[in-house]
């Protein structure tokens, strides 16, 4: 995985890079506070980023909202604060993992391995949502088309539904196409 890192201690940064390395992962970025987590993250778009929560400028929890609601990629937080507050904080940001200092390997593979399935588990679930929500908007469409022609043909409702069919066998597009041009849109 391509992986940014922000915090502000550079031997931890370092120590981090070495580890990813090693487990055979690219570190694209090293920064040491959150606004340039930020402006790295937009600008080379990573697999995954390893924030820390404490930073000048602009605090990781700060950094991982906004890079959460642009969708970058997922975030781990790393911290040495382990207290309930920031972990509710960390939890309502959307983070996908949460490693206190120190930290070991397998911490590290813990972490990443459960942030990929988790990323990879909301956006198959944003996918499902976005084709439910296109079935919906084509079904209510074609409910509108069947209610136009009853209403201007005197028609049934499966009257209306198999002249929507007929028409679409006939001019070879979808029913939601001819639905579309029956209502004017």
């Amino acid at each position: 995985m391509r992986i940014l890192i922000a915090d502000d201690e550079a031997i931890i940064r370092l120590d981090l890079q070495e580890l990813l390395q090693e487990l055979g992962h690219e570190v694209v970025s090293s920064v040491g506070n959150g606004l340039e987590a930020i402006e790295q993250a937009r600008l080379l778009q990573p697999d995954l980023l390893i924030l820390d929560i404490k930073m000048p400028v602009m605090d990781g929890l700060s950094a991982a909202q906004a890079l959460m609601s642009e969708d970058i990629a997922p975030v781990i937080l790393l911290t040495a604060y382990s207290d309930k507050h920031l972990i509710s904080k960390a939890g309502k940001a959307g983070v996908y993992a949460y490693l206190v200092k120190p930290f070991s390997e397998t911490d590290i593979e813990t972490a990443l391995s459960i942030a990929v399935a988790r990323h990879r588990d909301i956006c198959n679930l944003k996918g499902l949502t976005r084709e439910l929500q296109q079935n919906l908007t084509e079904r209510k469409l074609l409910e509108k088309a069947k209610g136009m022609l009853m209403d201007l043909n005197g028609i049934s409702e499966e009257a209306a539904f198999a002249y929507i069919r007929k028409q679409s066998q006939v001019t070879g597009k979808s029913m939601t196409a001819v639905a579309r041009s029956i209502v004017g849109e």
